[in-house]
């Protein structure tokens, strides 16, 4: 899902549910249509803002927002690897390809990433934890949106909308939310410029997965006249499927780099295996990774389907290690083990659920591991490539399917894939949050 605030979806100015939907569900008598909402204006800024709080100069008037409807979009992804924010600003027209105008990678500060990561556990006090993250990652996000202004030359006032995914510390679509850490309305007052956040719920609430969500944009940017397979490799491994004349599909398919950055960290001290080095001095112990697919029934789980930390965590690989019947295995045979788990599981799910997938293209931080690219390749037995051959570089797809999806939400154009998270019906995802 890889690579996931529940804002309150009053916010979203959502269109009306589709007919079919339980009446419960139904919206009230007399309410707005999307046409009604979209003409009836929108909040207006408050009067005796404190002048510390102004947004930047540059930055577009209520009115002007309201009028604008422009091209160009922001998009922030900060994902389940946790190892940084990756920004790209796009010039995004229907019927042509989007084109990214500026990009930006930031690290996620060492306090904050560590802060991030204990809050995908219950602990101590961690609501007002929680809070307290998500302004420190709305500020970085800031930053990132600074940055990009300036490569680009544009104006705060010239951005239609920042799409912001936030930080997903909790995933449970099996029991009705998913939540991202996230402070919209903060990036909105720092950079003067709407913010789109909350894709995830809103789907949820239909009872879909909420993930992925990326699958409508693979379609729109890397549709062939072939069967495609375009994979993110962040945390979390996730994959869309491309077949001539047929609708997306998509899913998750278990661990990319969660278990690889983890059992680096516990043993070596680095957040990652620079180009799977430290894995190529280990071998890959057979028995151990039968046994790590076998116990765990969410991999023979068929689509749609999507999972997290909550599930892939270090308590989850610590069990299985001891349960372990061979010899106890040096760590860099079981580095080795994880990198070929991704790989295997990538392999066994585009096998069981698309075998006329010609090629596969990759994306995410993982398509920068040369060590896993090859185990990809040896257990696909099929060419696979970075999306830089497509014209995407691979460290800004996502980014860019956020700023693709923050346009989605401002046209009322429905994102949600039915067919890919298994919601009821499509469905407009987002909340606005207007600067």
């Amino acid at each position: 899902m890889t690579d996931h605030q529940n804002a309150p979806n009053s916010l979203s100015d959502e269109p009306a549910p589709p007919p079919g939907r339980p009446k419960a569900e139904q919206p009230p008598r007399g309410a707005a249509s999307p046409q009604q909402r979209g003409q009836r204006g929108g909040p207006r800024t408050p009067p005796g803002r404190p002048k510390a709080e102004q947004p930047p100069q540059g930055a577009a008037s209520p009115q002007q927002r309201g009028q604008r409807g422009g091209s160009h979009f922001i998009g922030l992804m900060s994902g389940t690897s946790v190892d940084g924010v990756d920004g790209v600003l796009a010039r995004l027209q229907d019927g042509q390809p989007p084109q990214v105008l500026a990009s930006v990678s930031l690290p996620m500060p060492a306090a904050l990433r560590t802060e991030l990561l204990a809050l995908n556990q219950a602990g101590q006090d961690e609501l007002a934890r929680a809070a307290l993250a998500a302004n420190e990652l709305a500020r970085l996000y800031a930053q990132a949106v600074t940055g990009l202004l300036g490569q680009s030359g544009l104006p705060a006032g010239d951005i239609a909308a920042i799409g912001a995914h936030g930080q997903t510390v909790r995933h449970r679509p099996d029991s009705g939310y998913t939540l991202q850490l996230n402070a919209p309305a903060l990036l909105a007052e720092l950079t003067g410029i709407d913010v789109v956040a909350d894709f995830r719920s809103r789907d949820v609430a239909a009872g879909g997965q909420g993930a992925p969500l990326v699958p409508p944009f693979h379609a729109a940017i890397f549709g062939a006249p072939q069967g495609r397979a375009v994979l993110n490799l962040g945390g979390i491994a996730n994959v869309t499927l491309l077949t001539p004349s047929q609708p997306p599909r998509g899913f998750d398919t278990g661990p990319a780099n969660v278990f690889l950055d983890a059992w680096c960290q516990r043993h070596l001290g680095q957040a990652f295996d620079m180009d799977g080095r430290w894995a190529a001095t280990g071998q890959v112990l057979a028995p151990l990774l039968e046994q790590l697919i076998a116990s765990e029934p969410w991999f023979a789980l068929p689509p749609p389907k999507s999972t997290g930390r909550d599930l892939f965590n270090m308590r989850w690989l610590d069990d299985r290690l001891a349960a372990y019947d061979g010899p106890a295995p040096a760590p860099q045979d079981v580095q080795a083990t994880l990198q070929r788990l991704t790989a295997r599981t990538v392999a066994n799910a585009i096998d069981a659920a698309a075998a006329g997938t010609r090629e596969v293209y990759v994306c995410g931080g993982g398509a920068r591991n040369a060590g896993l690219m090859r185990e990809l390749a040896y257990c696909l037995q099929r060419p696979v490539h970075a999306t830089d051959a497509l014209g995407v570089p691979a460290q800004q797809v996502e980014a860019l399917a956020f700023a693709w999806l923050a346009q989605a939400f401002l046209a009322r154009r429905p994102a949600g894939v039915p067919a890919v998270t298994g919601a009821r019906g499509p469905r407009v995802l987002g909340a606005l949050y207007p600067a």
